[in-house]
């Protein structure tokens, strides 16, 4: 059996779309059930069992013996939580009990971290280990992803097989139920739809010209090309990025968006939110080096091309992945 926390949601309901599709059909999926859009994400998967996040441990210790895999990607992702006892509740605690049972049960673990530990991204986007107790993000989410991670490093007891992986910004279908956290070509798409113009956030950053702010972009389906890598060999436990490693700009994603929907670009902008504009990252960029130093070799999708496959194949018929 394979576990996959969070498995409603957005990556991981993809990943265990990956996962059928390679005849991996004992699938126990993890997760609060309680929202029905987010359940449509598993309509017609080939799964094992539901376990409610709340009784999760109690149903491991009971089944660990025929558990081979676990992949935890359940958190509370909302990055403009300011609530830090929720965060701490979902994202530090629950991973560390994670953790501490696959020690116990000698499990091995892959782990959603993010690229929002970076911060400000005044160190750089090198997921080196010496790094984490250096690095300080902009809100409390990535408070909770970094304060895991160093956590996690300094275990004297450690499962035989971890990894964490930092994601950088992930877009691709089965987001529909995220709302404002929803990438922004989902945004763009249904504005585009509904409006004909596409409004973007504008620079408050004397160093970067509206539009021209710049993130790592990366296509679901390479995210969990890496997740079943990383199940597939079992070697170097670590911490490691998960981007492209190229950033691209917000008007190069949105311009993109258009020509997937052979409509003209029409791009407005308006200022960015008060709530979110002094932890706002105006710049990441995946160091990749540590992921392809020990095989991953594939490569990544063009953000053209993925948003062309987001959009054609999955946004204009409403299908999930």
């Amino acid at each position: 059996m394979i576990v996959v926390t969070g498995a409603a949601g957005f990556i991981a309901s993809c990943l265990v779309t990956r996962l059928n599709a390679a005849n991996f059909n004992d699938i126990v999926v993890v997760d609060n059930f309680t929202s029905e859009r987010k359940l449509a994400n598993l309509t017609g998967k080939h799964l094992r069992e539901y376990v409610d996040r709340e009784e999760f441990f109690e149903w491991l210790e009971a089944n660990h013996e025929q558990v081979e895999f676990i992949f935890h990607l359940g958190a509370r992702t909302d990055t403009t939580e300011q609530n830090r006892d929720v965060l701490n509740v979902l994202n530090l605690e629950y991973s560390k009990n994670m953790w501490l049972a696959c020690c116990r049960y000698q499990l091995p673990l892959v782990y959603a971290s993010s690229a929002a530990t970076y911060g400000s991204g005044t160190l750089g986007y090198s997921d080196d280990d010496a790094l984490l107790p250096l690095l300080r993000p902009l809100n409390p989410y990535g408070d909770s992803k970094n304060d895991f991670d160093n956590w996690a490093v300094q275990q004297p007891e450690k499962p035989f097989f971890w990894a964490g992986l930092k994601f950088f910004n992930v877009y691709g279908p089965n987001e529909y139920h995220k709302g404002r956290m929803a990438s922004v070509i989902l945004h763009a798409f249904r504005q585009i739809q509904e409006t004909g113009s596409m409004t973007l956030f504008r620079s408050h950053n004397p160093d970067y010209a509206d539009g021209e702010q710049q993130r790592d972009f990366v296509y679901v389906k390479d995210v969990v090309e890496v997740c079943f890598f990383l199940m597939q060999n079992r070697r170097n436990s670590g911490i490691y990025n998960l981007g492209t490693g190229e950033a691209r700009t917000f008007l190069d994603l949105t311009l993109s968006t258009f020509a997937a929907l052979d409509r003209t670009a029409d791009i407005r902008f308006r200022d960015t939110p008060e709530d979110i504009r002094d932890t706002y990252q105006y710049f990441t960029e995946a160091d990749m080096s540590k992921l392809r130093s020990i095989g991953y070799d594939l490569p990544f999708t063009k953000l053209e091309d993925g948003i062309s496959d987001y959009v054609r194949n999955y946004l204009v018929p409403g299908r999930y992945y």
